[in-house]
């Protein structure tokens, strides 16, 4: 739960919030679950979700950096002896893709983390957002698109 609110939110605070605030209404209401409707890990999602979104309303300037991975870069470096540029390469495409993905509409966020980042499938993922697979499978193909559009434009200006 942490590391799904983490990569919808942003920020290490909602995370910690989200996961806490899930346990508690499972802890308090946990048989309002109802194993004919999905997994225990889509009700878990579905929960998470909703905490999310909420945080995230709240927030309203939910797009930040993740933790700097850089932050002991060049110490790292020294020890392991590796390709630096061939790293840093590296490490900038996946920072450009997580500003992507932080950058996408909520409704898009949500499908990816779900299906690409945490590997729920369609009908699992459904459940844990309340629609159908035909939405999931929508959500995440124009997700996809748009994640695409944004990797290539950044390629475009770093050359």
């Amino acid at each position: 739960m942490y590391r799904f609110a983490l990569q919808m939110s942003g920020k290490t605070e909602i995370a910690e919030e989200v996961t806490q605030d899930v346990f508690v209404v499972v802890m308090k209401s946990a048989k309002r679950y109802d194993s004919e409707r999905g997994s225990v890990a889509a009700f878990l999602y579905g929960i998470a979700r909703n905490f999310v979104l909420r945080a995230m309303e709240r927030e309203r300037s939910y797009i930040t950096l993740l933790d700097d991975p850089a932050s002991d870069y060049a110490d790292r470096l020294a020890r392991e002896g590796e390709d630096i540029l061939g790293e840093l390469t590296q490490n900038e495409r996946m920072e450009t893709l997580r500003k992507a993905v932080l950058a996408l509409p909520p409704a898009y966020r949500e499908v990816v983390v779900l299906c690409d980042l945490h590997e729920r499938d369609y009908a699992e993922a459904a459940v844990a957002l309340g629609c159908a697979i035909g939405t999931v499978r929508s959500r995440l193909h124009r997700a996809r698109a748009l994640l695409a559009e944004k990797m290539r434009a950044s390629e475009r200006c770093a050359v």
